[in-house]
């Protein structure tokens, strides 16, 4: 901006960041994309963010490409299913896993039965519910 002759703040260009940088991934999300398989492994695990202790719930396909990941303060069926519907949401159908291997936490179980019930995983893979 300063070549062109035009005088902006830091804290204009910093809104800016905040407004337009969403809509920015939002549209070129499909591009970072790597091909994936269609086997996720799902686990979690505790770490520190900031201070505090949260749960890091991730997928990562066969490849070893990660999938997605979800931050949250519980380790529960209601934040798996958060996670998974996320996950799966994200991808297109033919993006959609037809295995998913979990650690055999029951809070997997739970949520992919539930997510199956509602339509929003795939019925015919191999699933641990």
């Amino acid at each position: 901006m300063a070549e062109r002759g035009v005088r902006v703040d830091h804290s204009t260009i910093y809104r800016w960041v905040q407004r337009y940088a969403p809509e920015m991934e939002r549209r070129m999300r499909w591009q970072w994309r790597r091909p994936m398989s269609d086997s996720w492994r799902v686990d979690e695990t505790y770490i520190k963010v900031r201070g505090k202790w949260t749960y890091l719930y991730r997928a990562v396909d066969k490849l070893g490409n990660t999938v997605d990941f979800y931050l949250s303060s519980t380790r529960n069926a209601k934040a798996a299913k958060r996670f998974l519907g996320k996950a799966i949401r994200a991808c297109k159908d033919w993006e959609k896993p037809s295995k998913i291997n979990t650690d055999k936490a029951g809070c997997y179980t739970q949520a992919i039965r539930e997510l199956k019930k509602e339509g929003k995983c795939p019925q015919d893979g191999k699933h641990p519910a």
